[in-house]
């Protein structure tokens, strides 16, 4: 794949399935050069009939499509006309969807209850003056911002004290209502006469005189997701930390809120209002799970109500030991919610072994009691069933990665990625035991058509220690010798795996072989692995990435020994800006989004109040020692220094000082900064940005290391 073709390549959400499974919702996104945005609509699918999906929205980016659980509407997030994503419905047997909020910053997430007549909405609430909630106050001229903690920015996101995520109910109004109509003339005139006000709509949450948007079920100025309603409708449960030592950990805790009255298909929605709700957390957010070493997470209830499951993540005693700490299934039986004191959760799968942490993903209720969770295991993303007793059942395996799941009624729908695939969906049928895809989408054709794929060559090689590093190699066409570029993930505790991966698509299509693999440090291969470099970075996952490279150029004849290039973004900027100074035998290098300097980390990183000091431990000296940018004036590669300049996740300064310092000592080197993009730039930044990123990596490659002809 060229960079120019990044507008083939299809994304998926999770899938959603009708009750009784005999359709199936996905939303579909691509890269759009024309629009330099994402474009994306709603897709269905029948199980029964094998034909093809049929686009059933029209907006210009819908996302997260869910059924209700009633089967007769589907929910689901449409993008504005200011680029927010607001909640909408769409009738389940088609017609046009209606938008029914006007949030200021948008919804990020949402859940039906079981009745599918209220949803709970996750959106930022901004504070007054902020974020264009003031006609004429812009970012620039707003109330300066007073600091007090440790956590302030989020990558992506950015300050976060005065837009935190807080959950409101709001009630769905029926489809078959006439919609509103704005009055006006001698209508507006008459209402006006009969002391009346001109309003918006009224079943338009956030709207002109509509449904306060002051009005939250969780607690105001803390950060609250993850909602869950009970099965009987009276309690929401959700994530947050809202313990004195917040600022000084990384524990959240499940919570719930009871919502007023009981709710019936004529009554309007009670909910308690902020100032019912001042002063008022010990009666009215009650605490469910926690633990003083331990953060718990979206909680989900299985379909027969009798179990609640949530994530699990120890953390240590400080609270703040995250390293390598692999997420695990937990679950606490629903009789037992409420009592005085919390009961603790039972521990349902093996954490040493297998990671159930995988960024965005959820629970999903499977069976009647069961519950569904993604596991990271040696590269691949399995799903595997968790019963109430602890009994683990692989679900789907083998080389590809599951990115959403839904089940329904004996049936179980996947999104997948493989090395051929950025993503289809696919039913999973049993066949004599094992766990069938029978695949229903084609979104990929397009892709495959116009460009060649190239599927990984699978290794292992034995590192200097014994050890086994796993890996890939991605070959271009070509008899060779082909240069080689070693391509290192980020993390450390990430992965490469058995996904499609557009960059390794653009290098092997200009001719380099592209070498990645697992070092220690990285995850899905057990707490052990990625243990290994704590406090030690820049020793073992350094001798594993050169290790994996020496076996892979032993393993293919036609690579060409004398013309290496490395590169890496994140911790593997870092590691790839350490490789240079102690390793001269690459042409050119690229460092991007570089963890380069833990001395200036904390106080400019979002996570640099804790980051450093876990990885690398508090002895200056030690710190020292693993440092790329105390090494810095031993680099004589040729260096492309790529960053942008809103990552606050590792922020500019880490790059411009490394780049200042490279220029200082002499080494051939440039620094490409992307406006309006952050740390996310290589996975989600706009198209247009995406493609010229490209092509400066291939640019100064071609320059150091060119493919011959």
């Amino acid at each position: 794949m060229k960079a120019a073709q990044l507008d083939l390549v299809v994304t998926l959400s999770a899938p959603t399935l009708s009750p009784h499974g005999s359709h199936i919702v996905v939303a579909a996104r691509h890269p759009s050069f024309a629009a330099d945005a994402y474009v994306g609509q709603l897709w269905e699918i029948d199980t029964a009939d094998g034909a093809a999906p049929r686009r059933i929205t029209a907006g210009v980016l819908d996302s997260l499509p869910r059924y209700s659980p009633d089967g007769t509407m589907i929910g689901f997030l449409r993008q504005d006309e200011k680029g927010r994503r607001q909640f909408a419905v769409v009738d389940a047997c088609g017609g046009e969807a209606r938008v029914l909020t006007a949030l200021p910053l948008g919804v990020t997430d949402f859940v039906w209850d079981r009745a599918s007549l209220r949803v709970a909405l996750v959106a930022p609430i901004p504070e007054e003056g902020r974020y264009g909630t003031l006609d004429g106050v812009d970012a620039g001229k707003e109330d300066p911002r007073r600091i007090t903690g440790n956590q302030v920015r989020e990558n992506g996101r950015g300050y976060i004290a005065d837009q935190p995520l807080g959950i409101v109910v709001m009630r769905v109004p029926p489809l078959e209502e006439e919609p509103w109509v704005k009055p006006v003339g001698r209508g507006a005139a008459a209402l006006a006469a009969e002391g009346g006000e001109e309003s918006g709509d009224p079943n338009v949450f956030g709207g002109a005189n509509g449904i306060p948007f002051k009005v939250l079920v969780t607690p105001e100025g803390r950060d609250a997701v993850d909602p869950e309603f009970s099965p009987d409708g009276e309690w929401l449960y959700f994530t947050a930390a809202l313990h004195d030592e917040r600022d000084e950990d990384l524990r959240t805790m499940i919570h719930r809120m009871r919502l007023r009255g009981p709710i019936g298909p004529q009554e309007v929605l009670g909910v308690i209002t902020q100032d019912e709700a001042e002063n008022a957390y010990r009666d009215k957010w009650q605490l469910v799970v926690s633990d003083p070493e331990r953060a718990y997470s979206g909680a989900r209830f299985s379909r027969d109500g009798e179990t609640l499951y949530m994530f699990g993540l120890d953390l240590g005693e400080s609270g703040r030991d995250f390293v390598a700490r692999q997420a695990g299934v937990f679950a606490l039986d629903a009789a037992k919610i409420g009592a005085k004191k919390p009961k603790a959760p039972r521990e349902l799968t093996d954490r040493d072994t297998t990671d159930y942490g995988v960024i965005g993903a959820r629970l999903i209720p499977y069976g009647e009691s069961a519950i569904a969770a993604i596991a990271r295991v040696r590269g691949s993303g399995e799903l595997h069933s968790i019963t109430p007793e602890g009994k683990v059942k692989k679900l789907v395996e083998g080389k590809r990665v599951v990115t959403g799941a839904d089940s329904a009624d004996r049936m179980l729908a996947v999104s997948v990625t493989d090395p051929t695939t950025p993503g289809e969906l696919s039913l999973v049928e049993r066949i004599n035991g094992a766990g069938v895809l029978r695949s229903l989408s084609t979104f990929a054709a397009q892709l495959n058509r116009e460009t060649r794929v190239v599927a990984p060559r699978e290794l292992s090689v034995k590192a200097s220690d014994g050890y086994h590093v796993h890996g890939w190699l991605f070959m271009p066409e070509g008899e060779g010798p082909h240069p080689v570029l070693l391509n290192i993930h980020g993390g450390p505790f990430a992965e490469y795996d058995w996904s499609w991966f557009d960059e390794a698509q653009v290098y092997a299509e200009a001719g380099y072989a592209v070498v990645q693999c697992n070092p220690r440090g990285s995850a899905s291969y057990g707490r052990a692995h990625g243990l290994a470099i704590k406090e030690r970075m820049g020793t073992r996952d350094y001798e594993d990435v050169l290790d994996f490279l020496c076996g892979a150029l032993k393993s293919e004849k036609s690579l060409d020994k004398s013309r290496l290039g490395i590169l890496g973004g994140s911790y593997g900027g870092y590691l790839t800006a350490w490789t240079i100074a102690h390793d001269h035998r690459f042409k050119a290098a690229v460092v991007e989004r570089g963890y380069l300097d833990p001395a200036s980390f904390a106080g400019t990183s979002d996570i640099g109040w804790f980051f450093s000091d876990e990885y690398m431990g508090t002895d200056p000296d030690r710190v020292a020692a693993q440092s790329p940018m105390a090494v810095v004036d031993d680099v004589k590669t040729p260096t492309l220094v790529l960053h942008s300049e809103q990552d606050w996740r590792c922020p500019i300064e880490q790059a411009q000082r490394y780049f200042a310092r490279l220029r200082a000592n002499g080494v051939e080197t440039e620094m490409l900064v992307f406006p309006g993009e952050n740390h996310e730039l290589s996975r989600s930044g706009t198209p247009w940005h995406r493609r010229q990123r490209f092509e400066a990596i291939l640019e100064w490659f071609g320059r150091y290391l060119p493919v011959r002809d």
